[in-house]
């Protein structure tokens, strides 16, 4: 009999990981900044009355 799982298997696991990884991570940094931008607009300094409430 010839084994079927071969290096080609771990080949295209590996493949399959790190192309997983830089997805995951491509989404993770649009998400953060996307909501940089829309939180740009917002004032950190000054409390408004419904924020002190």
């Amino acid at each position: 009999m010839t084994d079927t799982h071969g290096g080609s298997d771990r080949t295209a696991a590996f493949t399959g990981l790190i192309v997983g990884i830089v997805f995951l991570l491509a989404v993770v940094i649009t998400v953060s900044k996307l909501t940089t931008r829309s939180f740009a607009g917002h004032s950190t300094g000054k409390a408004t009355a419904s924020a002190v409430r």
